[in-house]
């Protein structure tokens, strides 16, 4: 018999676009609010073909998302919270990210084995000017942007320790869900996002959305050409890993100009095992950042090594339950 991994890895070209659709078309939002459902049923409720539905529904309980019962399909309990919209840990955007996003450019992988990145690479767009290309796919990149980070970001932001601080810059922090975690813990503290002028008006809806307009700011800028505004932290949330060393060290030069007397730095990233032979995600976003960034991932003491060449010390690893990770620096 196949091994499970190797057939969970052959079989992943259906199961990504399968979850995608569930999604999309309110399957799993269905399942988790009325219950074990049949097929027939749910198909009736949903409006959609009942005989494809069945067959999704098998092909989602064979790869372990759904439970089928006597009384029909269900949500197993420990994927709800992923898939339902209303949780705050829903990855829906980021599903959506791979289907419509990631797809298509993982195939110059081929490419790249036979003539190099940066060879195939050499004519098309920045990887940002590629996720911000029109205003559809800046709202697609803002949603799997949250999807992928709020709920982590709490656990990360009371890792932070941020009860002294009164001024955070969240640097690319696209509609702020670092921000938006920090600030809900720390009722002292006020939060710049900075990022480029079209990221702006989705920081203001964040803002509104959470209620903390009064508290949450946005200044417009490029990260490569501007200076940073000075804070007392200065954090990158998931940043350093779309761009290479030699660029990530001239970034890290930025922090250290920008950060007030004792201020800190907060680089919030997944990170690869010592050994590099993984987490599964990691590994995984590893070969996604080199199709669709300029960068990778690393393990956390290369990013020790970083802020120390950028002149940070007392540099820290604080792990999360997750497979996301804060690393923390302070100015001399």
């Amino acid at each position: 018999m196949m091994p499970n991994a190797l057939e969970t890895a052959m079989f992943g070209v259906v199961s990504t676009p399968i979850l995608n659709l569930a999604d999309k078309y309110g399957i799993f939002s269905h399942l988790i609010d009325k219950g074990p459902s049949q097929a027939a049923q749910a198909a009736t409720a949903l409006q959609v073909d009942a005989e494809t539905l069945d067959r999704m529904l098998l092909a989602l309980t064979g790869f372990g998302i759904l439970d089928r019962t006597t009384a029909g399909y269900a949500v197993r309990t420990e994927m709800r919270p992923y898939l339902d919209p209303a949780d705050e840990h829903y990855i829906g955007g980021f599903v959506d990210h791979l289907v419509n996003e990631t797809s298509d450019q993982i195939t110059r992988l081929s490419s790249y084995l036979d003539h190099g990145k940066a060879e195939v690479d050499k004519n098309l767009r920045a990887p940002f000017e590629t996720f911000y290309r029109n205003p559809d796919a800046l709202a697609e990149f803002m949603t799997a942007m949250w999807s992928l980070s709020y709920a982590p970001s709490k656990e990360l932001a009371a890792l932070a320790d941020l009860g002294k601080v009164r001024t955070l810059i969240d640097v690319g922090g696209a509609s702020g869900p670092f921000s938006v975690a920090a600030l809900q813990q720390y009722a002292d503290l006020r939060a710049t996002v900075f990022d480029l002028p079209q990221v702006g008006e989705f920081v203001q809806q964040t803002g509104a959305t959470y209620d903390l307009a009064d508290r949450l700011d946005f200044i417009p800028g490029d990260f490569f050409a501007d200076e940073l505004p000075s804070g007392d932290a200065i954090a990158f949330g998931y940043v350093l890993s779309d761009w290479t060393d030699a660029t990530c060290g001239e970034l890290l030069a930025k922090p250290y100009r920008a950060c007030r007397p004792s201020g800190r730095v907060l680089i919030m990233e997944r990170l690869f095992d010592d050994s590099r032979s993984g987490p599964l995600a990691t590994s995984v976003m590893n070969l996604t950042m080199h199709v669709e960034t300029q960068g990778r991932h690393r393990t956390a003491n290369e990013y020790i090594s970083m802020l120390q060449n950028a002149g940070f010390t007392d540099s820290a690893v604080h792990r999360s339950t997750g497979d996301k990770h804060l690393i923390m620096a302070r100015k001399r």
